[in-house]
């Protein structure tokens, strides 16, 4: 199950996963599984730095499937485990992720939340956004459910 909508300068996405709070956590703590699902399908990573604490540093290459390379880097702001965590973007383009994890049952629900630096802006990255983070939240579930990534 998801579900996407926008407000102002956020472009939004959640998904019921198969797996417990402190199950999806992990997938983001270590940075070998992390590294697995993080990109649209068919991309993979890099990792030059992954210091996973507040204000900690998070420097990659994402690897695309034509053979391009996209230098990221970001900060994580806040992480609060097995229940929120906060990743700004520092490069172009600049945006502001919250991630919120809620118990349901057996399950998780992850709210996805991506700040932009204005309406607007968020407005012209919204097709590719919408897109790219339902296949990054799909690899995240395959990843758990112990299917693989795609």
């Amino acid at each position: 199950m998801s579900s996407t909508h926008s407000l102002n300068s956020v472009v939004s996405t959640g998904r019921v996963l198969p797996a417990s709070p402190q199950q999806v956590f992990a997938a983001f703590q270590q940075p070998d599984r992390l590294a697995q699902w993080w990109g649209p399908e068919g991309f993979t990573n890099t990792f030059e730095r992954f210091e996973f604490e507040p204000d900690g540093q998070w420097v990659f290459m994402m690897h695309a499937p034509n053979g391009a390379n996209y230098p990221n880097e970001s900060f994580f702001r806040e992480i609060v485990p097995d229940e929120k965590i906060v990743i700004e973007h520092v490069v172009k383009p600049w945006f502001r992720l919250t991630v919120t994890l809620t118990p349901q049952g057996e399950h998780t629900h992850l709210a996805w939340d991506q700040e932009f630096e204005s309406p607007e802006f968020a407005e012209r990255m919204r097709p590719l956004s919408d897109t790219a983070n339902e296949q990054v939240l799909d690899r995240l579930q395959a990843l758990l459910a112990g299917g693989g990534v795609a």
